[in-house]
């Protein structure tokens, strides 16, 4: 990073930040609603090279947008710009940290990054994560990793125009080593869930880039709220899944479908925690399979490519690997757990039999739970 920034600004950097990715084992579109998730921060990253300025400015290259640079005045009102795409995330998180009333100081940013963009690894949200984390060392000040994942949502929402929920940032800002986190959406709480040393997550690109995806992500939040308002609730955190059977026939189908999905999902969420912290492999496996044909059947949010995957992973991991697909929906990863002995085996698998089905060619990424930003 050091000489990229060198190349770009003529000195070299103060010093270099990073904030990760990450990969979500289970807990599907369940965090807007208020539910339970189990991700893992991942050792691929946004990285920021940074040095101080004497301005008020922060001058910014992007090393994955062919070197494309922009000039961001501080002291300005931010305006978002349809037409280019990674400026607005610095935009919108200067906006959000001077809503808080953080002191914001001039700075160069060399900005690169080894998240798979459009995977549903998290890249937008390891770029928020990381650039809150560049601004406030160029300012000196600390902030508090929850509130850095609340800045970063709130740059996602009301700037950029995406509605996501806050799982994403809050893993990037407090990912722990080893440990996948079991994060309480309702009141932003996390637990700690290490993982088996022996045991690996093996991220598999489907080689389908996600369509969604904001008009259908949007769609199931909505349908999601519909289902909580029948039972006067504001979320389906609210409701009980006793509850909802009872109604099957009142509630119209699609929203007793989407609504089950996320009362089943957070039920299975909780008990991968155990399983994982347990070690208790054919637990986790149940789960995530039981995960996976919830948002295939109730969701509706995978794909056939997806869907023949998720079979090879867990034919070919023979009763020792569980797999779902992970992220939004539409297309971008699926994720699988086994020890690692049996890795091995499913890379085999995929390499050789997912393409001849599919026609998508995979990428293949062995992650290993690490820290966050913070």
């Amino acid at each position: 990073m050091s000489e990229l920034f060198e190349a770009s600004f003529g000195f070299k950097p103060v010093t270099t930040v990073k904030a990760p990715g990450r990969v979500n084992i289970i807990g599907e579109h369940t965090d807007y609603n208020g539910g339970f998730v189990l991700p893992a921060a991942i050792n691929y990253s946004t990285f920021i090279a940074l040095a101080p300025r004497d301005d008020r400015q922060l001058h910014l290259v992007a090393y994955n947008f062919d070197n494309a640079s922009c000039v961001v005045d501080l002291d300005a009102v931010q305006q978002h710009d349809a037409a280019e795409s990674w400026p607005n995330y610095v935009r919108g998180v200067v906006q959000e940290l001077r809503k808080k009333g953080f002191t914001l100081a001039g700075g160069d940013l060399y900005i690169a990054g080894n998240v798979p963009a459009g995977a549903g690894l998290s890249s937008s949200a390891s770029l928020e994560i990381a650039l809150i984390r560049a601004l406030l060392t160029l300012s000196g000040e600390a902030v508090d990793p929850t509130e850095a994942a609340l800045i970063g949502q709130a740059a996602e929402n009301y700037f950029v125009g995406c509605n996501c929920g806050i799982m994403d940032q809050l893993i990037s800002a407090r990912g722990q080593e080893n440990s996948a986190l079991l994060i309480d959406c309702q009141d932003l709480s996390v637990r700690p869930v290490p993982m088996p040393a022996d045991w690996e997550i093996l991220i598999v690109h489907s080689g389908v880039k996600r369509g969604l995806v904001d008009s259908e992500y949007n769609q199931r939040r909505q349908q999601c709220e519909t289902a909580a308002a029948f039972f006067g609730q504001t979320s389906l955190r609210a409701v009980e899944l006793a509850q909802l059977l009872a109604a099957e026939g009142e509630l119209d189908e699609l929203s007793f479908r989407r609504a089950r999905h996320v009362l089943t999902e957070n039920a299975r969420t909780l008990a991968a925690a155990e399983a994982l912290a347990a070690g208790d492999l054919p637990a986790l496996i149940k789960v995530m399979v039981e995960s996976h044909a919830s948002m295939r059947d109730d969701f509706n949010i995978t794909t056939p490519a997806i869907d023949s995957l998720v079979d090879i992973l867990v034919e070919a991991g023979a009763g020792k690997a569980g797999a779902r697909m992970t992220g939004g929906g539409f297309g971008g990863c699926v994720v699988a757990v086994a020890p690692a002995a049996v890795i091995p085996q499913l890379i085999a698998a995929v390499e050789t039999k997912y393409q001849a089905r599919t026609g998508c060619i995979p990428t293949l990424i062995r992650a290993k739970a690490s820290a966050g930003a913070f």
